[in-house]
């Protein structure tokens, strides 16, 4: 997964009733409220809950990086375990968890 641009998720967490921005070419970037009021936008405070986003997106990388096979094949390893006396779906649950070990 590609990291997002922050930018926007910052502005709609200071500011939730933000309705649409508008940056002209090299110019400063506007915003409008769901009233159609211009809304100020704090360049620091956006810096800060841009930094707060990223710090918490790489704090819950290993979770992204978890890939579990899906419910249904996960179900499907459980059932033929049970029958067969294998531990295919522990095995697999095991190496992912091995491959992607919480910071």
């Amino acid at each position: 997964m590609i990291k997002p641009d922050f930018n926007l998720d910052a502005v709609q967490t200071i500011h939730p009733n933000i309705q649409y921005t508008e940056t002209p070419a090299g110019g400063k970037t506007s915003a409008w409220d769901i009233d159609n009021n211009p809304i100020t936008l704090d360049d620091s405070a956006i810096a800060t809950e841009v930094a707060r986003l990223d710090a918490e997106w790489t704090a819950n990388q290993y979770q992204r990086d978890r890939q579990y096979p899906s419910i249904g094949d996960q179900l499907d390893m459980q059932y033929h375990d049970e029958l067969n006396g294998t531990t295919t779906w522990k095995d697999a649950v095991a190496k992912v968890k091995a491959d992607n070990p919480k910071p």
